[in-house]
């Protein structure tokens, strides 16, 4: 009863929060102003949908409730991956790649390094989690240094494309991008969604879920790949959001006060449509511009963040 009545609340801020977005100061352009921001709250929709899914699923994966895929480096590793494809490539043999094959070569690349990457640590690691997020942490350092010193090589003009691409921004998605991140994200995510219960066996530790007959290496490894696809698709698609996922999954184990995966999963996904939709109604009608929704994501979950820590450390427990 109490988690119907959550989730009643957040579809009803979400329906209140889309009403006030796609109807205020339309200045008369009702159809236009429509159109415009019908295609920004899809792709709030999808982008808060993957990055809930995804940063559920990999805490559960690393037995840690501070770690998201994007603090372990992969928002660098598609910083450095645009950086070298545009390097090694040049932007005008890059733009000449279809719009599609452009998204599917990002979605490719974040996938494949991203998954064997994280894979190698957590095998490796598993019994280090300190370790673990050094590692990590120092990985996504390498991939930013890498990509600096490509940037600094390149070409005004390519370093200017290169840039309209490494900032978050659902202004500009396109409609192609849309369909088939829709498709993508309902595929992977009816995926997770059917491997939540071996997920809530996995939270109680990793011996737990060897002992009940979990299949340990290969829930790791075709999670791993799942959660990579989301977070290469969510990025590819706006652009890095760091501390979205952080914040999403912090609020929903708060909120719900379970770990079984399946309501978290749908917490998170609503929590995240209403804090992006928000989001961007202040940043378009209050603060006019003057800021970013990446901006205001990253500094709120990044104060968020390191006052979990803090919490924590006191010997708080969630």
């Amino acid at each position: 009863m109490k988690t119907r009545l959550t989730y009643l609340i957040l579809i009803m801020a979400i329906l209140g929060s889309c009403v006030l977005f796609l109807t205020y100061h339309t200045y008369g352009n009702l159809e236009f102003a429509l159109a415009l921001r019908f295609k920004k709250i899809a792709a709030f929709i999808l982008v808060g949908i993957a990055c809930s899914f995804a940063t559920i699923s990999f805490q559960t994966l690393t037995q840690n409730k501070l770690l998201t895929p994007n603090i372990l480096g992969m928002d660098s590793l598609y910083v450095m991956l645009q950086t070298l494809s545009i390097f090694l490539l040049g932007s005008h043999n890059f733009t000449s790649l279809s719009s599609l094959s452009n998204f599917f070569l990002s979605i490719g690349l974040m996938m494949s390094v991203s998954t064997f990457l994280s894979f190698s640590l957590l095998k490796k690691f598993k019994y280090n989690l300190f370790l673990f997020l050094m590692i990590g942490m120092i990985l996504g350092t390498l991939f930013g240094n890498i990509s600096s010193f490509l940037q600094i090589l390149l070409d005004p003009n390519e370093y200017d494309h290169l840039q309209s691409k490494l900032f978050a921004s659902f202004s500009n998605v396109k409609g192609d991008h849309l369909l088939v991140a829709l498709i993508l994200i309902i595929l992977l995510c009816s995926f997770l969604w059917w491997l939540a219960p071996q997920l809530d066996i996995l939270h109680l530790g990793n011996d737990y879920a060897v002992n009940l007959g979990i299949n340990l290496r290969f829930l790791q490894l075709v999670s791993l790949l799942t959660i990579s696809a989301l977070v290469g698709i969510s990025t590819a698609l706006v652009g890095p959001t760091s501390f979205l996922g952080f914040i999403i999954a912090t609020i929903s184990y708060q909120v719900t006060q379970t770990y079984r995966h399946r309501t978290v999963f749908i917490t998170g996904s609503l929590i995240a449509i209403l804090l992006l939709i928000f989001s961007e109604f202040l940043v378009e009608h209050i603060f006019s511009f003057n800021t970013t929704l990446n901006i205001i994501i990253e500094f709120s979950g990044g104060c968020y963040f390191i006052g979990q820590i803090l919490y924590e450390r006191n010997g708080n427990k969630r």
